[in-house]
């Protein structure tokens, strides 16, 4: 699937903001963090970063330890679209189709919000079902969004953030991708 075949869809549909999240916890992670980014501007302009967080991993505990991160940007695409697109980036990077759920994977691209939209549909659910459990989303959506509300829960992801345990977990690590130390 080529990334680029999306980006051609401006006059489809309006634009809408769209927040994603980015795990990579296998490999060089900043590498696949900066080849995902890459590749999600081709068809979501992108116009905030988070900072780079390592993270533990949660749900299943014997692995790597993440790096990940969160973007804010718009995009013409619909939502099942741009779940479509990233599932694309995670192939082109190196996932593995059926893997472990929530085991080690070279990139995870998560669509947390779009819009204010709620779409409850068997393969994808907006805005993501965990968020409000994720310190791991919590932190880097918060560099970005902190008084964003949350659609359905109508708090905002600074308050998600102060309740939701985990955050010991979270270590802000570098301001941008171009400042992540190359090992730790």
């Amino acid at each position: 699937m080529g990334d680029s075949s999306f980006a051609s869809r401006d006059g489809d549909l309006p634009w809408t903001t769209v927040h994603l999240a980015l795990g990579s916890n296998l490999g060089d992670r900043a590498a696949n963090l900066a080849a995902a980014l890459e590749r999600i501007g081709t068809a979501v302009r992108i116009d905030r970063a988070s900072a780079v967080y390592e993270t533990a991993p949660m749900y299943v505990t014997d692995q790597p330890a993440f790096l990940n991160m969160a973007v804010r940007g718009t995009t013409a695409l619909a939502p099942g679209d741009l779940l479509r697109f990233v599932k694309g980036i995670e192939a082109t990077i190196g996932r593995k189709e059926g893997g472990e759920r929530f085991g080690p994977r070279p990139i995870d691209i998560d669509i947390l919000l779009y819009g204010s939209l709620i779409v409850a549909e068997p393969d994808l659910e907006i805005p993501h079902p965990r968020i409000a459990e994720r310190a791991f989303v919590l932190c880097p959506l918060a560099d970005i969004d902190a008084g964003l509300p949350h659609p359905v829960l109508g708090r905002s992801i600074a308050d998600l953030l102060a309740a939701v345990p985990g955050r010991d977990t979270v270590l802000r690590i570098a301001e941008g991708l171009g400042a992540v130390p190359a090992s730790r």
